[in-house]
C-alpha cells in the first residue's frame, strides 16, 4: 500500500444496538494505542475526533433510534467523502455497526467510477436484515444489506444518490449467529459466506485469499468492515453480542495480515468495542493491533 496518510475518524453511537456503552469504542481503540503505532509504521495520522449522535431523534418498532442513525450515518459518509479526497485511508472507529452504511456509501460512492468496491466484513452476524425482517428493530443488524441495495435505503441515501456495493463483490466471513430470515436473503442475494465451521473446515488462510479474489478482482480495492464480536468472546470479552466459538487471535490477524499484503485495502471500519464491558481494555488494544496490522505492522 503507497497512500501514507490515515485519516482516523471516531463515531460515538450505540443507538443503532441494545445496550449502551459502545459509544466509547473509539477512546478505547485510541487508548490502546493506535495512533503511536501508526505513526510508528510511518504513517501521518490525522485525528478528526468524534462523530457524536444529537441527543433526541425519531424511533419505531422496526427501525429503533433511526433518526439519528441516520443523522450520524449522514455525516460520517461525508467525512469519509472528504478524507477520501484528500487521498487520505479513512479507518472509523465505532460505535454499533450502524455505522458502515454511512462509510461505505462514502467508499463506494468515490470509487463508483473506477469499478466500484469490494467488501469483507468479518462479524458473527450477518447484519442483512431490513425494516421489514428484524426481529428486533436494531438497525446495528442492517448496514450489509443497505450499502448493497436490499434496504433500508434511508441509511445510505442522504440526497445524494448511493452507489450500491455489487453483491457478487462481498463476502462475510466468521458467522455463526445469522437470523434465519437474514439467511434466505443473504443467499437469495448471492452474499459469498464463509461461516465459522467452514472456517475450521479449509482454514483462514484459504478463506482470506478467496475473499480477496472475490472482492478484490474487478473492483478498485476492497473496503474492511470488522466487528471485534467475530472473536471468540474468551480473547474479546469488551462487546456487547458475544456469541462462542469464533474466531481465534492468530485467525484474525492472519486475515487482516493477508488483506494487507494484498495491496488491496482502500478503508476500514473497526466497530463494537465496549469499555464497559471490557476487561482493563482488551479489546480496544486487540482492535487497536487489528488496525495496525491491516495497514503493514508485520511479525517479521
Amino acid at each position: 500500500m503507497q497512500n501514507r496518510n490515515v485519516d482516523i475518524i471516531g463515531v460515538q453511537m450505540d443507538l443503532g444496538a441494545s445496550k449502551r456503552g459502545v459509544c466509547m469504542g473509539p477512546m478505547a481503540i485510541r487508548l490502546g494505542g493506535l495512533c503511536e503505532g501508526l505513526e510508528q509504521l510511518e504513517y501521518t495520522v490525522e485525528d478528526k475526533g468524534d462523530i457524536i449522535p444529537p441527543p433526541r431523534g425519531d424511533s419505531s418498532d422496526t427501525l429503533r433510534n433511526f433518526e439519528q442513525v441516520i443523522s450520524v450515518n449522514s455525516r460520517l459518509y461525508s467525512h469519509v467523502r472528504d478524507s477520501l479526497n484528500h487521498g487520505h485511508i479513512p479507518v472509523v472507529l465505532g460505535g454499533d455497526h450502524s455505522i458502515a452504511a454511512g462509510s461505505i456509501a462514502a467508499v463506494s460512492k468515490h470509487y463508483a467510477e473506477q469499478g466500484g468496491i469490494g467488501i469483507v466484513w468479518i462479524d458473527a452476524h450477518g447484519d442483512w436484515n431490513n425494516e421489514a425482517i428484524s426481529p428486533s428493530g436494531n438497525m446495528h443488524g442492517m448496514p450489509f444489506s443497505a450499502v448493497c441495495g436490499y434496504g433500508p435505503d434511508c441509511m445510505v441515501d442522504f440526497g445524494q444518490g448511493p452507489a450500491y456495493v455489487d453483491v457478487s463483490h462481498c463476502v462475510q466471513i466468521g458467522g455463526r449467529d445469522i437470523d434465519s430470515r437474514e439467511r434466505v436473503r443473504m443467499k437469495e442475494a448471492g452474499v459469498t459466506v464463509f461461516p465459522i465451521n467452514l472456517i475450521d473446515k479449509l482454514g483462514m488462510n484459504v478463506v482470506i485469499e478467496r475473499a480477496i479474489e472475490i472482492s478484490g478482482n474487478g473492483t478498485a480495492g476492497i473496503h474492511l468492515s470488522f466487528d471485534v464480536d467475530a472473536i471468540t468472546p474468551e480473547s474479546a470479552p469488551g462487546t456487547g453480542t458475544v456469541v462462542h466459538s469464533g474466531l481465534t487471535v492468530r485467525e484474525a490477524f492472519l486475515a487482516v495480515e493477508t488483506l494487507a499484503d494484498s495491496g488491496k485495502l482502500l478503508s476500514i471500519d473497526m466497530v463494537e468495542v465496549n469499555p464497559i464491558l471490557d476487561e482493563k481494555n482488551k479489546t480496544g488494544i486487540l482492535a487497536s493491533e487489528l488496525i495496525q496490522s491491516a495497514l503493514g505492522k508485520a511479525v517479521y
